[in-house]
Order: structure tokens, then C-alpha cells, then sequence
């Protein structure tokens, strides 16, 4: 009972980050990065293949939404309404603003710059691609501004992505994590296919959208851990200190036994 009562120590002091990171963000980081690049080029220089591609199922899923109007209807209430970029900026910045309630300054910075820099970046390549949309003599939807890659997209991955994140940094439990993830992945694939279905973007413009805002998330995630090792008390280990809990010690009802051996160580 004396084990199962006893505090869990932390994996690292509070202030500092642990010294050793996992490698799979940086390679994920460079393999969306290079998968980006890729289909940037494809698309811009108008691969034929590629384009075959877009155009047969942009027609086939075109020809279902005609024929299906409460469908369509649906689809616009969650590509206007619940998924939309807009309401996503929101959500993102009701966080910082509780991030920034808790002094965690450097965090709420992170975020906030991320989301504003990301769509920046995104509005850019959409000026220097300048990608038609799809037009169609009976359209059930319409959108401005050019289609690659799609913002509805990379806005929706990246303010999953960041939520998740802090989320994962504020040691949320293990169930409502599961439970944030599998919403998180409904929005981001959801506000895709809405798109496709509403014939406002070509597939690979959504494809773009999801890989790029992958990208930035993890290279947000990266730059992050660089700059709190240099700043201690204003990083992750800060976080911990402030939920008192750590990304490795054991969570509530654990025993000596679950402990690591060894001294503490611590738009459209």
C-alpha cells in the first residue's frame, strides 16, 4: 500500500527537457516535406497523368453530389460551419489565450505564430501555383481563390495537429487522448472529402493540404524543443511542473513497481 501511495518521480527536472527525443517527428517532418515538394512540382508543371487523375475523380464524385442535394447540403453546414477555417483559428486561439492565462508564454507564442506563419505559408503557395478549380456547367458549391493547396485542408491539419500536441505536452490521460485523436482525424479527412465532394477542389490539392500541414506541425513541434532547451523553466519541463507530471513517470494508482529505476533525474 506504501508503494502504491507514493509520489511519482519526475523523468527529468522541471525546467529542462528530457535529453533524449524520439526521431520519428523529424523524419515524418522530412518525409511530408518531401512528398509536398513532389506533388507541388507534379502539379505545377501539369504532369498529364496527374491531371487525368484529378479530373476523373473530381467528375465521378461531381456527377454523385448532383444527384444527392440533401447530401450537398450536409456537406456544406460542416465545410462552412463546423470545419471551416475560421472556426478552427478559434479554437486555436482560445487555447493560447489559456496557455497564456497559465504563463506559459513560450508555448502560447508557438501556437499562435505556427497557425498565422502556416497560413501565410499556404496563401503563398496558392498565389505562386495559381491552380484552377474545378468548373462545372451545374456547380453545387462555389470558393474563391485558387485550389493548391487546399486551405480547409492544411488549416484543419494543423490546428488538430497543435491541439493534439499541447494536449500530448499537458500529460492529458491516455482515454481523452484516444478520444482527441480519433475527432482530430475525423476533422482533418472530413473537411477533405467535403471539399472533393462539393467539387471546389481537385484530390490532389486536399492531398497537398494534409501533407503540408503535417509538415508544419511537426516542424513547429521541432523548432519548440530547440528553443525551450535553450530557454530552462519555459519549456516542457516547465509544463510538467506545472500538471506535475511527466511524459515518463507512472500516472495515478502505479506502483514502485511501474517506476524507472535509477535516482530521479529529474481558407477556401
Amino acid at each position: 500500500m506504501i508503494a502504491v501511495m507514493r509520489s511519482p518521480r519526475p523523468a527529468h527536472p522541471a525546467g529542462s527537457t528530457p535529453p533524449d527525443r524520439p526521431q520519428w517527428p523529424a523524419r515524418v517532418c522530412a518525409v511530408s516535406a518531401v512528398l509536398s515538394a513532389v506533388l507541388l512540382a507534379l502539379v505545377a508543371t501539369a504532369w498529364p497523368p496527374l491531371l487525368s487523375f484529378d479530373e476523373s475523380v473530381a467528375r465521378e464524385l461531381h456527377r454523385w453530389a448532383v444527384r444527392q442535394p440533401t447530401a450537398v447540403h450536409v456537406n456544406r453546414v460542416l465545410t462552412d460551419w463546423v470545419w471551416d477555417p475560421w472556426t478552427m483559428r478559434a479554437l486555436i486561439t482560445a487555447v493560447c489565450v489559456w496557455l497564456a492565462l497559465r504563463r506559459e508564454w513560450l508555448l502560447a507564442l508557438c501556437v499562435a505564430l505556427s497557425t498565422l506563419l502556416g497560413t501565410l505559408f499556404q496563401q503563398g503557395v496558392k498565389a505562386a501555383v495559381d491552380r484552377q478549380r474545378p468548373r462545372w456547367p451545374d456547380p453545387v458549391d462555389s470558393a474563391h481563390y485558387a485550389a493548391f493547396p487546399s486551405g480547409h485542408a492544411m488549416t484543419a491539419t494543423v490546428v488538430c495537429g497543435l491541439l493534439l500536441w499541447v494536449a500530448a505536452l499537458h500529460r492529458v490521460s491516455a482515454r481523452w487522448m484516444r478520444a482527441a485523436a480519433v475527432l482530430a482525424a475525423v476533422s482533418v479527412i472530413g473537411v477533405g472529402l467535403t471539399r472533393l465532394y462539393l467539387g471546389v477542389h481537385w484530390p490532389t490539392d486536399v492531398l497537398a493540404g494534409w501533407l503540408m500541414g503535417i509538415c508544419w506541425v511537426l516542424l513547429t513541434v521541432l523548432v519548440y524543443e530547440r528553443v525551450a532547451r535553450r530557454r530552462p523553466g519555459r519549456g516542457a519541463g516547465a509544463v510538467v511542473a506545472r500538471t506535475g507530471r511527466s511524459p515518463a513517470s507512472p500516472g495515478p494508482g502505479s506502483t514502485a513497481a511501474d517506476e524507472p529505476e535509477g535516482p530521479a533525474g529529474g481558407t477556401r
